[in-house]
């Protein structure tokens, strides 16, 4: 056991991770083939943490790729894992398999974010609801969170929005308490300091067969808003579109095992119907 310098900083870091995910020194250890006492030791820098060890430790908590880098640098080491960009040739085959993946949801919206919501990639889906947002917010980098809570963004056309902002801004507390972002920080400090519109304004219209094969049958935006469709296993977005109300749920998936920090941070969002009438007018609207 080697004794590290007065001034690491590795240690003090690991014990932040340990209480963020409010876990012991005994059971860290016993995830990591350790002990408490060296655990114990590693975190107030009486003892240097092997390479090994850090990634471990990491592995244990669950620490994000990024972060994991981070510890390694601070113990002395050279980082592990890869960051590169998603414009590299070396990523060509992921960009390829990820508009394959949203061009197959289509024509539910689907789109691809980065660790601070930058949309990467997105289908005909995600086009077809932006219609009416501000061309300012369109501009790269777009970002989905933006895109979603500003006054000039969807917000307006949201018809739940309390509900809806109020699950966003607590989703991206739970990323901020999981990772140190800044980044991430900053812009949740933006967002949810957006003015919130009284009330959505949508127009009560009664025909959803407009379009191409006659999309869907009768109903009212009024017995849309009111939730009697709505999914009941998730909370749904319900969103002005056209003078109608579409019904949404989101699903999120990531990378099982990433070994670069950009894939690791990259998630798949997608927007399935939440009723049959939203399926029907996606597919009246953007089918081959």
């Amino acid at each position: 056991m080697t004794t590290a310098p007065p001034d690491t900083e590795v240690g003090p870091l690991l014990r932040e991770w340990r209480e963020r995910r409010r876990i012991s020194q005994l059971e860290l250890a016993l995830r990591a083939d350790s002990s408490a006492r060296h655990i114990s030791f590693v975190e107030t820098g009486r003892s240097r943490p092997s390479e090994d060890m850090v990634l471990r430790l990491a592995e244990a908590l669950d620490v994000p790729v990024r972060e994991r880098n981070a510890l390694l640098v601070m113990a002395g080491y050279a980082p592990r894992y890869a960051q590169t960009p998603l414009d590299a040739p070396a990523m060509s085959a992921l960009r390829e398999s990820l508009d394959r993946l949203l061009t197959a949801y289509e024509p539910y919206p689907a789109l691809v974010v980065d660790g601070v919501y930058g949309v990467v990639a997105a289908n005909r889906g995600i086009a077809l609801l932006l219609e009416g947002v501000a061309e300012r917010l369109l501009v790269p980098p777009v970002n989905a969170m933006r895109l979603t809570l500003h006054p000039e963004g969807l917000a307006p056309r949201i018809v739940n929005l309390p509900e809806w902002r109020a699950d966003l801004l607590a989703q991206m507390e739970r990323q901020i308490a999981l990772v140190r972002s800044p980044a991430l920080r900053e812009l949740y400090e933006e967002v949810a300091a957006y003015p919130v519109p009284e009330r959505p304004a949508y127009t009560d219209r009664t025909d959803v067969r407009e379009g191409p094969g006659g999309a869907g049958g009768s109903a009212s935006a009024e017995g849309r808003a009111g939730g009697e469709r709505a999914a009941a296993f998730a909370l749904p977005m319900r969103l002005e579109h056209g003078g109608r109300v579409l019904s949404f749920v989101s699903s999120i998936a990531t990378f099982n095992t990433p070994m670069d920090v950009t894939v690791a941070e990259l998630a798949i969002e997608t927007f399935l119907p939440a009723d049959r009438e939203t399926a029907a007018y996606l597919h009246a609207h953007l089918s081959p």
